[in-house]
């Protein structure tokens, strides 16, 4: 059987069927699955990463939300067609790293 985490990533990944995003209310949620708000924030922070094609936006407070964004690969492409135009032919050893902290911190 599932467990709670296992069941909350299906639930939000099932909110997506016709969307690229999505916006939650943490408390909703948790009340939903009879969980802690922290348990929400646990899923959403380990299975709705930029690594695994979504980005996190959260809003704190009495009418906080939690919008959750979808990558599409035309994000992706166009993303990587402006780091080509930034970079242009070649880059020193020093410029790549600067590039890759510059992608960190986005």
């Amino acid at each position: 059987m599932a467990n709670n985490s296992d069941k909350i990533e299906e639930y939000i990944k099932r909110l997506f069927k016709d969307e690229d995003a999505i916006e939650i209310q943490r408390r909703d949620m948790a009340h939903l699955f009879d969980v802690v708000p922290s348990q929400i924030n646990y899923v959403i922070n380990t299975r709705f990463t930029r690594p695994k094609g979504y980005t996190v936006e959260s809003k704190r407070g009495g009418g906080g939300y939690i919008r959750i964004v979808k990558i599409t690969f035309s994000d992706i492409h166009d993303y990587l067609v402006r780091i080509k135009q930034f970079v242009g032919g070649e880059i020193t050893e020093v410029e790549a790293n600067q590039l890759i902290q510059r992608l960190f911190e986005e």
